[in-house]
């Protein structure tokens, strides 16, 4: 689909400075634009790719002054924010390649599944019995719901999802490829034969609105009772929830956090790719962890806390410097007893 600097310009409500026909079918990083691309420039570093880029349109802030000649074939669009306009842009472009609704062949539909309206459901997707989904849903091919589950507006469920019983999420949720809701929990129970006895779980998970979980993250269904993950809520890749663990509302985790059963996350807290949260814990609001980082026990006030176990970064970073001169110290020390000993012998 193509869009010419006339047309953009009207959704951004920036002004043209080239040829207001000139047409894009793609988008482009300013570095590595071509003909027919629409790039931006906002971060002044990289000014130097605008005097040589081969986009055809090229966003800008209205307070960009050339100090080279621009290529022939560029055409500006001047806005407030370069930034946010592209980002605006990005959203609008992601929107027109959401799927049309209908519903595609072959799948399997429970005959007492609920549908809303506008629904997209992609071939080789199972609805089990009883699901409920809301309006201008997108499940792309080779999902499961299984029984019971229960689906919200807008939300999109990309390809191989797999949401167990009894689930819910919420309306504009984004689960993408590889996302498992409501797999059981890691519950067994050691026997005198030093085998170990699965303990059911039958509980469920609870997702509220506008969480967005990323590829091959797993989120565990509780023993008894829920797992919930609370509005806002934004997951990276191959993050691992346990049972009846609860996240607070905006919280975000980078890839590979992975946090034990029945811990509770607070609101905004941000945590660091492959930080490890023991189970059974709190942890406050508006927390940072950085990564790599494990928390054994519980946070009770606002902290950045850093290393295994979790300290205060500035307390991390203090121990460290004093770690790194160890050698240093012990040298000094055996140059210093060899001295002693010396000194004795005299």
């Amino acid at each position: 689909m193509e869009f010419s600097a006339e047309q953009i310009a009207g959704i951004i409500l920036g002004d043209i400075q080239g040829d207001a026909q000139v047409k894009v079918n793609g988008l482009a990083k300013i570095e590595e634009g071509s003909e027919g691309k629409l790039s931006f420039l906002s971060n002044p570093k990289y000014e130097e790719y605008i005097y040589s880029t081969g986009s055809s349109i090229c966003i800008v802030n209205d307070t960009f002054t050339p100090t080279k000649p621009l290529p022939e074939t560029l055409t500006l669009i001047k806005v407030e924010d370069a930034y946010a306009c592209f980002a605006q842009l990005l959203a609008f472009y992601d929107q027109m390649r959401q799927k049309e609704p209908k519903i595609e062949q072959p799948s399997f539909i429970a005959e007492n599944a609920v549908f809303g309206e506008e629904i997209y459901l992609g071939a080789f997707a199972y609805v089990s019995n009883n699901v409920r989904i809301g309006n201008n849903v997108k499940i792309y091919p080779h999902v499961f719901l299984g029984d019971n589950v229960v689906i919200g507006d807008n939300t999109i469920l990309y390809s191989g999802v797999k949401i167990y019983a009894d689930c819910e999420i919420g309306a504009d949720c984004v689960l993408h490829s590889g996302v498992v809701i409501g797999s059981d929990g890691f519950g067994f129970a050691p026997e005198e034969n030093g085998t170990y006895k699965k303990i059911p779980q039958i509980g469920n998970v609870i997702i509220e609105d506008d969480v967005e979980i990323g590829a091959n993250s797993t989120i565990d269904r509780a023993t008894m009772g829920s797992t919930i993950i609370r509005k806002g809520v934004k997951l990276d890749n191959l993050v691992q929830i346990a049972h009846n663990v609860e996240v607070g509302e905006s919280t975000v985790m980078a890839a590979q956090v992975g946090v034990a059963g029945s811990a509770k996350i607070g609101k905004y807290v941000m945590i660091g790719g492959q930080a490890g949260i023991a189970g059974h814990l709190s942890i406050a609001d508006k927390t940072k962890i950085v990564a790599q980082s494990g928390i054994p026990n519980n946070v009770k006030r606002e902290a950045t806390l850093m290393g295994s176990p979790g300290i205060p970064m500035e307390d991390y970073k203090k121990s460290y410097f004093g770690f790194r001169k160890l050698p240093f110290i012990l040298t000094k020390i055996q140059e210093l007893d060899q001295k002693m000993k010396t000194l004795i012998k005299d």
